[in-house]
């Protein structure tokens, strides 16, 4: 059966113009306003939802075959939500979860979290002011220490000046495969703090998410002054170790899904066909291996 849907899909793509590999979003998120599963107390959530049914409309008609969704900060540590999207349609999406860097039991959580059905990994959120220094705190080493032995990546959405103070947690567990976020959005006009995201290059499970070209940007699609960034991270890390992400629907005002996928896909012109494939596709499989 395997086969045969690999036939299909090689199929399917060909007769779509689509390269003859899946293409996999590491990076999305969902919520919808449902009683059933209220939002965390102060949330600022927008008055749209970003629904399941929505992002797979959009994955069929940009050819994307699966997806990674991100617990959404407006749920906080209440990761329900996701999970009941994960048990409905487990055929698409894998989730990562959150749990409260504050909270000592945070590693059970994170155990009984992923013994659920499709989360694979955890993601944390240190700020770049005072609030996030718990980055650094007692808490941490236990946290990241679960994840080792659980085997599922740490997920880091951290500001370019919070590197120095992961790069610590990553000395401390080297085997703990960490995805950095959106090139822990170094600002496009502070071009030399990217050093601090290169300087994890030296761990091998050190990964990186090439996503928010748009939202750094100050210029238009296909957002050639953030492509800089990318193009550095690349020599560095090479293709191997970046991956692309939509990460919508946020910042839906600067870039259209379909933008997303095809800044890399078609407008990153120091890319050759096979880093397209290592960070469309491959990358992706090596963190989120998908059926």
């Amino acid at each position: 059966m395997r086969d045969f849907n690999r036939r299909k899909f090689l199929e399917m793509t060909a007769v779509a113009g689509l390269p003859g590999y899946r293409i996999l979003d590491p990076h999305v998120h969902v919520w919808k306003h449902d009683p059933r599963f209220p939002f965390a107390t102060g949330a600022k959530v927008p008055d749209y939802d970003a629904t399941p049914e929505m992002l797979l409309e959009l994955m069929r008609a940009n050819g994307i075959s699966k997806t990674v969704i991100i617990q959404v900060i407006h749920y906080r540590y209440d990761n329900s939500y996701l999970g009941s999207v994960l048990e409905q349609y487990p055929e698409y999406f894998q989730g990562v979860c959150r749990v409260d860097p504050l909270d000592p039991a945070a590693p059970d959580h994170l155990s009984a979290i992923s013994a659920q059905p499709g989360f694979r990994g955890v993601r944390l959120s240190p700020a770049r002011t005072p609030d996030g220094d718990w980055i650094r705190g007692p808490l941490m080493p236990p946290l990241w220490k679960r994840c080792d032995s659980l085997r599922v990546p740490m997920t880091l959405l951290a500001p370019i000046s919070r590197m120095p103070d992961v790069q610590p947690l990553i000395d401390k567990f080297p085997d703990l495969t960490v995805v950095i976020d959106h090139m822990a959005d170094c600002q496009v006009d502070h071009p030399k703090e990217l050093e601090n995201l290169i300087a994890l290059v030296r761990y091998p499970k050190v990964y990186v998410k090439i996503s928010h070209t748009w939202s750094l940007s100050k210029d238009g699609y296909p957002w050639l002054d953030s492509q800089a960034l990318v193009q550095r991270l690349y020599a560095k890390f090479g293709p191997q170790r970046l991956m692309w992400a939509t990460d919508w629907p946020i910042a839906k005002e600067r870039a259209t899904y379909s933008q997303r996928l095809t800044v890399v896909r078609d407008d990153m012109k120091f890319l050759n066909p096979a880093d397209k494939e290592w960070m469309l596709s491959k990358t992706v499989e090596q963190v989120w291996p998908f059926p």
